[in-house]
């Protein structure tokens, strides 16, 4: 495959959008979370801020509440709050274009301002207790009547901060189970619907990110179905492409100031500093320029039009990998970050464990590059 030219376009006009930015964020300074505030509350404070101030939906056309630039422009606002560790733009760029690109005009006109403004919450609904990183393999049914309407039935696990949401981009079979691929298809479910429950789990660090959504005789309209009968796993496809990308999330530059922290440390402790731990900050060092490398790889090849492929699976392996030596590296390094006030570190650490799992599996992810990338044979015989 041909390598793209890394064409970000023109650097000047991204350096005044960053400046403009700079400027708004010298105004309005991130707000202090309230001590009984929930994250997901806090966050959603924050959204709404960013959306007045435009920074939020920067490439959604502008007849649909955006501001009609290009994915670069959302990058580099993106990659400004991560260089000041702030919270990042909403992470409702993956539901925008899977509406973009899939959704009716009536959708797109109704839900895009709202859901890019805040007024309406979305979670997504994908993984199942059966079926959590083999996504094909799930069994959430929506059934449809004569009527036209759809029943759904079945369950979704790991739906995050479901109990502060409105909407939910639901995957349900809506065909025959053999064609796995080709018989999802995609929803959207208001969760105030009669027989829906959602179920808050409690995670090992105290968190009630995660949710259980349990779906009995939910009734849909037609109105509801996101594109086509069948169309789910390429609209899957392309949530995951927005989601594994370490510029659109903001995590690059999060990164990169841990990167920095542990260059420095390793340049002033450089005597006294173990060898075996000298080798760990260079790993990390070489990971994030790997990363860095391919994230700017993988966005131009978005605004040459390339469409969102298996090539996923490896930006989910790059970023897991990078993400759990760094902080498992920085524990190491800063060992005062174990505990107290300035633990974040900590926590950190902590939910990189779950990166090899949450978004599929990094076995599953290794079977689809095996399979769909290099094309090796299923029994692994030459």
């Amino acid at each position: 495959m041909t390598d793209l030219p890394l064409d970000f376009g023109d650097p000047a006009d991204l350096e005044r959008l960053r400046g403009d930015f700079r400027a708004w964020l010298a105004d309005h300074p991130l707000p202090a979370r309230g001590a009984d505030e929930p994250v997901p509350v806090f966050l959603h404070r924050w959204h709404r801020m960013l959306h007045a101030g435009g920074w939020v939906g920067l490439d959604v056309p502008r007849e649909y509440g955006g501001r009609g630039l290009t994915p670069l422009h959302q990058v580099a606002v993106s990659d400004e709050l991560g260089a000041r560790g702030a919270p990042g733009v909403p992470r409702i760029g993956y539901l925008a274009h899977a509406l973009l690109k899939f959704g009716s005009e009536e959708q797109r006109r109704h839900q895009l301002p709202r859901m890019l403004a805040g007024d309406d919450v979305w979670c997504q609904g994908f993984s199942e207790p059966g079926a959590g990183s083999d996504l094909a393999g799930m069994s959430t049914r929506a059934d449809r009547g004569a009527d036209g309407h759809y029943t759904v039935n079945g369950q979704k696990l790991w739906t995050s901060y479901a109990q502060y949401s409105d909407l939910c981009l639901l995957l349900a079979r809506t065909g025959p189970s053999a064609s796995a691929h080709t018989s999802l298809s995609a929803f959207v479910l208001p969760l105030d619907r009669p027989g829906v429950t959602v179920r808050p789990l409690r995670a090992a660090n105290g968190d009630d990110e995660f949710c259980e959504l349990f779906l009995d005789d939910v009734r849909l309209a037609e109105a509801d179905l996101i594109g086509a009968e069948g169309a789910g796993w390429k609209l899957a496809m392309t949530t995951v492409s927005y989601e594994r990308n370490a510029l659109d999330t903001g995590h690059l530059s999060t990164y990169g100031l841990l990167v920095e922290r542990l260059r420095r440390r390793a340049h002033e402790r450089r005597g006294s500093l173990p060898d075996g731990l000298l080798s760990d900050i260079g790993r990390c060092v070489v990971d994030y320029g790997v990363l860095v490398a391919h994230s700017r790889r993988r966005t131009a090849e978005r605004l040459a039009g390339r469409a969102a492929g298996p090539e996923s699976s490896v930006d989910k392996l790059l970023m897991t990998r990078t993400e759990q030596r760094l902080y498992e590296t920085a524990l190491k390094v800063f060992p005062e970050e174990l505990h107290g006030a300035g633990g974040e570190i900590f926590g950190d650490y902590l939910y990189s464990r779950a990166a090899s799992v949450y978004g599929g599996t990094s076995q599953i992810q290794r079977n689809i590059i095996a399979k769909r990338l290099l094309r090796l044979p299923a029994d692994g015989r030459g």
